[in-house]
């Protein structure tokens, strides 16, 4: 009973720790990689670096896909491609 009440703080902080951090984490990783995955042409996406465009080709080959900004045709890694960010760009209302 001794040993019990001695690691019993250390299982509950282990607790803590992963139903808050690591548990979240888990399931965002899992939530941007199917948001990768389900990329198709046409969808309007913003990169983690902030550069708005449109899919115009995808290539699952080596991952990636292209992206046509007022600039020109830009080849991204789909993991560049942020989730939050896009999903706001496309539920926002479109301004007039």
């Amino acid at each position: 009973m001794d040993q019990l009440s001695t690691f019993l703080p250390f299982i509950a902080m282990f607790a803590v720790v992963y139903f808050f951090m690591i548990a979240p984490q888990m399931k965002r990783a899992k939530q941007e990689k199917q948001f990768a995955a389900a990329l198709k042409k046409g969808d309007r996406v913003i990169t983690k670096s902030g550069m708005h465009g449109k899919v115009v080709d995808l290539n699952d080959k080596d991952s990636s896909c292209v992206i046509e900004t007022m600039a020109g045709k830009i080849k991204f890694d789909r993991s560049a491609i942020s989730m939050e960010m896009s999903k706001k760009f496309n539920t926002a209302p479109a301004k007039k």
